[in-house]
């Protein structure tokens, strides 16, 4: 019999059916409670291991932005890659209702329904970029490109600087 955790998400099965190399990797959520965390248990880059993030700009539309785990959303530019004036982080509460996904396993496939989505640009630097599967303790590896084909999203330059 399978366990909950062992089904396959809306996440895992669009990036399946894809046609495009996928895989899927676990690890225990309750040993990572970040992103940062999340790439020290895979072993890999937190440059390359990649969070995401939905908003809503100022004209009530919501917005999802992804980005790396070791990075920060600029708000400022990603309201300029969106042609909005301003997008603010939504409320964790309204993530699931929205998106079909809990804090933490927010995946930009498989969403409820789609929204504009942009990736920051540095995921090109990467042969592979891992996001969420759909649930916490699941991550997908798949090319820049291919993502972004899927999400139907533009590369941007969304990070703060430092």
């Amino acid at each position: 019999m399978s366990r909950s955790g062992d089904k396959k998400t809306n996440a895992q099965r669009e990036a399946e059916a894809s046609g495009h190399p996928v895989k899927a990797l676990t690890y225990d959520p309750r040993a990572a409670l970040g992103g940062t965390e999340v790439a020290a248990l895979l072993g890999e880059d937190p440059d390359a291991v990649f969070k995401t993030l939905v908003t809503q700009g100022r004209t009530g539309g919501h917005l999802v932005f992804i980005v790396p785990v070791s990075g920060e959303l600029d708000l400022k530019r990603a309201a300029q890659a969106a042609g909005e004036k301003a997008v603010a982080m939504i409320h964790q509460r309204e993530l699931l209702p929205l998106t079909g996904y809990v804090h933490g396993g927010c995946s930009p496939l498989g969403m409820r329904r789609p929204f504009p989505t942009f990736i920051d640009e540095t995921a090109l630097l990467y042969d592979q970029v891992f996001f969420s599967g759909g649930r916490r303790g699941l991550q997908l590896r798949m090319s820049p490109e291919h993502l972004a084909q899927l999400a139907d999203a533009r590369f941007c330059d969304l990070l703060c600087r430092r």
